[in-house]
């Protein structure tokens, strides 16, 4: 018990704050607005809740990363999943918010230092994680979007096995199910803004 008082209290912040953005964001449907309540009552239910030594599920912050022109979408080939995803992963007790541990995925795993997600987030997702992920088990992740300035050369980090520009209506094979959804609502919002 005591272990888990010590997480919760030096991720405090952290949960703080996505309580907050979670109760003030506006759901894009029913699925998503049932998740984003299940979120809330798992922060209540799990005080170390966002962090990666807390339960085997936890809070994550994802970016998806589109061009200037949102044709072409920029993805990593995860090393322990063997897939291809947006950026993202655990919160660090550094981040000042799911915002900027979103931020600082994108611009480590992409290598393009300029990155600035929109301040909200655009999709849930909850996900049962399948690969080498030891004490992880289930990530409920909280995703934003970035739009890479024209001409940005993204780099491999140690995390991934390729970093690559896709078409948007060509995501990788074994991709197309749960990226396509994320990279319409984030083409959308982008549109808007």
């Amino acid at each position: 018990m005591t272990e888990v008082l010590d997480v919760a209290g030096s991720f405090k912040h952290l949960r703080g704050d996505a309580a907050r953005v979670l109760r003030g964001w506006r759901a894009p449907d029913a699925g998503q607005e049932a998740l984003r309540s299940a979120y809330l009552d798992f922060l209540v239910a799990h005080p170390d809740g966002v962090a990666k030594a807390g339960p085997p599920a936890h809070l994550t912050a994802s970016c998806l990363v589109l061009d200037a022109d949102a044709e072409r979408v920029l993805l990593t080939h995860h090393r322990r999943a063997r897939a291809w995803f947006q950026f993202g992963g655990h919160l660090e007790v550094g981040d000042a918010s799911l915002w900027a541990a979103a931020r600082r995925e994108a611009r480590e795993e992409s290598g393009i230092a300029s990155l600035e997600p929109l301040p909200h987030p655009v999709q849930l997702d909850r996900h049962v994680l399948v690969g080498d992920f030891a004490h992880c088990r289930e990530h409920l992740d909280v995703r934003f979007v970035a739009v890479a300035e024209t001409g940005a050369e993204p780099q491999v980090s140690a995390e991934s096995l390729d970093v690559r520009w896709w078409p948007v209506d060509a995501l990788p094979a074994g991709t197309r199910a749960e990226l396509s959804p994320l990279v319409d609502l984030a083409r959308r919002v982008v549109d808007i803004v």
